[in-house]
């Protein structure tokens, strides 16, 4: 029994790698992709917004690795965005009325087209908040943005890749 245990285990220690979490993957035909510089139509008057949020998006496609960043004139596949909203609320009160805390929410339209086939893959709006403090001054502020900035190209990065 012992011996049948010792041949087993490397088996199933192998196969345990073999499994994926992250669902289907970006279909083999597209290799490469392209991500333009997204829109702001917020009306926030935060200067460097749709940079930030495009330039964090392209961070996390290149981490990723499933589809490299090209232009658009040669690439397989596109991502266009448009920031559609800015909201920022306050949270926290505390006696007297006084906010200590707001959240800032955007939300951003985003399209993914496959150019290869001439078909659009989704039309998809997404939504992430973060909280700050409001004794924290611009730095906090710019932080809470940063923070959404990040999970809304998470979001948008795994159902490009994994949302089929």
């Amino acid at each position: 029994m012992r011996h049948l245990l010792l041949l087993i285990l490397p088996l199933l220690l192998q196969l345990s790698g073999c499994y994926s979490f992250t669902g289907a993957s970006v279909p083999p035909h597209l290799k490469t992709i392209a991500i333009p510089l997204f829109d702001d139509q917020s009306g926030s008057g935060k200067p460097g917004l749709r940079e930030l949020l495009t330039n964090k998006l392209l961070e996390k496609f290149r981490q990723d690795n499933s589809l490299s960043i090209t232009d658009k004139a040669s690439a397989d596949a596109i991502l266009e965005g448009t920031i559609t909203s800015v909201l920022d609320q306050p949270q926290v009160l505390v006696v007297g009325e006084t906010v200590t805390k707001s959240r800032v929410t955007i939300i951003v339209k985003v399209t993914f087209q496959d150019l290869k086939m001439k078909k659009k893959m989704w039309d998809k709006q997404f939504s992430q908040w973060a909280d700050y403090t409001l004794g924290g001054g611009n730095a906090e502020f710019d932080a809470s943005i940063s923070a959404v900035n990040e999970k809304l190209s998470e979001d948008i990065l795994l159902e490009a890749v994994a949302g089929w």
